[in-house]
């Protein structure tokens, strides 16, 4: 069972992404998304939702809240949400950060936060400043445990070095940018960080903004949001992985989608990726990740196919 390191949180091994709730997926649709999802997950797991505030400028967070208002579900689901810039001066500011847990609390209909990000770094703002305001959050209730989205090394190392050297509630986990098609940024730095001080990694873009599905290939036109982010891993590389991935699928009589987010689900220090879909068809490709065992010699292959 994946627990977060630092915390009490035994969580499954998907996070489902509520980005799509508002934006590619409607309410209705949303709620069945997270039925669909929260009954697949075992009962001795938590299911892990992941959410932010400029998703859909709230509506992502205000979806959410109402169906777990509606389902009874608050204290199952462990829910993440992210402090965002948005059109702030000074996203991480105290101000701003104590404005910004408050709007998310009411749009979630909740009285705590269970994993709370600095969704972007701020170098307008002292990270003494963030931190502390993070802390307090904490201190209050309000907020279980802080996090870190899109650090570089360098910040994020200071970050945590303030935070142990004043006695402030740590960051817990990282979300980074992180899969199959890109490696180099989380592999060659932030996970040294991340293993050296014992956080979790909580990938996004865990299928390469929808690439890894393999509905984007060279000369296909597909109706999606993504699909100018997925064309740019077109190529020999991307038809690399892809061959791997269909070939351990079909070994396993699954989807290369469940195969990829088992490879990244099984990577050093990661505690579950983030994946989101907008049609519970597109759910069902992902939710075989949950019980699927890749052997060493398939992980080998994707390792190869990936560099």
């Amino acid at each position: 069972m994946p627990s977060l390191p630092g915390t009490d949180l035994i969580v499954s091994d998907l996070c489902f992404g509520g980005n799509v709730f508002g934006w590619t997926a409607d309410e209705p649709t949303s709620f069945a998304l997270l039925d669909r999802f929260t009954d697949a997950v075992p009962s001795t797991e938590s299911p892990f939702v992941d959410s932010a505030e400029m998703y859909g400028n709230g509506l992502s967070e205000q979806i959410l809240g109402r169906w777990m208002a509606e389902r009874g579900m608050r204290d199952r689901v462990t829910v993440a949400t992210k402090a965002s810039p948005g059109d702030k001066e000074h996203p991480l500011s105290a101000p701003e950060i104590r404005a910004a847990a408050e709007r998310s609390l009411r749009n979630l209909q909740t009285d705590h936060i269970d994993l709370y990000y600095a969704h972007y770094d701020d170098a307008t703002t002292p990270l003494e400043e963030t931190l502390t305001a993070f802390d307090e959050l904490v201190r209050a209730g309000k907020v279980r445990h802080v996090a870190a989205s899109n650090y570089s090394p360098e910040r994020l190392t200071e970050a945590l070095d303030i935070q142990r050297d004043q006695g402030l509630s740590p960051y817990v986990a990282l979300q980074p940018h992180y899969n199959l098609m890109e490696r180099a940024a989380y592999e060659d730095g932030l996970r040294d960080v991340v293993a050296d001080r014992g956080l979790g990694t909580l990938p996004y873009f865990s299928l390469a903004k929808g690439f890894l599905t393999g509905k984007y290939r060279a000369g296909e036109t597909i109706d999606s949001p993504r699909a100018k982010g997925a064309s740019a891993y077109v190529g020999e590389k991307g038809d690399r992985v892809l061959a791997a991935l269909q070939q351990v699928a079909a070994e396993h009589g699954t989807t290369g989608s469940a195969v990829a987010l088992r490879w990244l689900a099984d990577r050093p220090t990661v505690v579950a990726p983030i994946a989101s879909g907008r049609s519970v068809e597109q759910l069902a490709d992902l939710l075989p990740m949950l019980d699927l065992r890749l052997a060493d010699d398939e992980r080998d292959l994707l390792d190869r196919a990936s560099e």
